[in-house]
């Protein structure tokens, strides 16, 4: 299961004090680490089937993947130096990130729909049937998605348990729900407690934020363009490759990676990523995999603003470019 990255620390300078060079190995490719936000899995899968395909390599760069983890931070790794790009879960992590000023943005978005669900027992029939109920929240979710959720129905804080990505506490409260992804905590759940719960997808209910962004660095953005167009270029066939052809090759670094992951548990997610239209859906119909608009951000901003989460006047635009995308 993977959780969204938070923002800590004092990004802005550190960002600004970062201004290590991409370096070239032998072959004179330009070496990238890219760190993602959890341990490798399915949702991860096309930037492998780029890395195994060489879709990278044929764009002239040497790509690392960086797995994540539940403690993992990915604007402070890169304000460290530690990973070029990043991956960026949620619209909420990068508008805060442009409201303190933070010289980092999102370049592509291969997630058109966000894949958070909640996550109830087969009682509960919608999301508003849960007002009052105890709800299981990471910290990260928290600052992300329950937003949108309290200002749409109300929900208040004192509902709020702490979810350690342990689903024990929702099985054994029949009253309880919990955060998750689509791909990942319906299934286990199933397995574990040998019932199906009530899932409800967040994008489908109206959350207009995307997930899986590239996150990239202002000065990387002005200074190395061609290796982010590379980038995102070579993302995109490693994820059309990995929906439509063969993912073996993928699927082998991804368990590689990651030793907790299961055969049944990637092709499960590929399949939900697939019959969903997380990826290739939405915009990216027509604008290609990894699309985003000005419409869309917009669209997110205007709901949070109004709802007071951010400024009215806060340049939003900030968070994101379109310059490597298509149009």
């Amino acid at each position: 299961m993977r959780r969204r990255t938070v923002l800590g620390g004092l990004l802005a300078s550190s960002l600004a004090a970062c201004g290590k060079p991409a370096s070239k190995d032998n072959g004179g490719l330009t070496k990238v680490r890219f760190v993602t936000d959890w341990k490798a899995q399915a949702e991860h899968g096309g930037f492998y089937q780029a890395l195994a395909s060489g879709e990278y390599r044929k764009r002239g760069l040497d790509v690392q993947i960086i797995p994540g983890g539940p403690g993992s931070n990915v604007p402070q790794l890169l304000a460290s130096g530690a990973a070029d790009l990043g991956m960026g879960s949620d619209n909420f992590i990068v508008l805060n990130l442009a409201q303190q000023k933070v010289p980092l943005k999102a370049v592509a978005a291969f997630f058109q729909k966000n894949p958070q669900v909640l996550i109830a027992h087969p009682d509960v029939k919608s999301i508003a049937d849960l007002k009052g109920h105890p709800i299981l929240l990471s910290n990260a979710a928290r600052d992300t998605f329950w937003k949108w959720l309290q200002a749409k129905y109300h929900f208040t804080d004192d509902q709020v348990r702490t979810y350690n990505f342990n689903s024990g506490p929702f099985l054994s409260d029949p009253r309880a729900a919990q955060e998750g992804y689509l791909t990942s905590e319906p299934f286990t759940i199933e397995k574990a407690a040998h019932f199906k719960p009530s899932v409800f997808l967040l994008a489908d209910d109206g959350y207009p934020s995307y997930a899986t962004m590239v996150l990239a660095r202002d000065e990387w953005i002005s200074g190395k363009p061609a290796v982010i167009k590379a980038f995102v270029e070579a993302s995109a066939a490693g994820w059309k490759a990995y929906l439509d052809g063969d993912p073996k090759a993928a699927n082998a670094m991804i368990l590689k990676d990651n030793p907790e992951m299961t055969q049944e548990l990637i092709d499960q997610a590929r399949a939900k990523l697939k019959s969903y239209g997380i990826i290739d859906g939405g915009d990216a119909k027509t604008l290609g995999i990894g699309a985003m608009t000005d419409a869309r951000w917009a669209e997110f901003f205007k709901a949070a603003s109004e709802e007071g989460l951010y400024p009215k006047d806060l340049d939003y635009k900030r968070a994101y470019t379109l310059q490597f995308l298509k149009r």
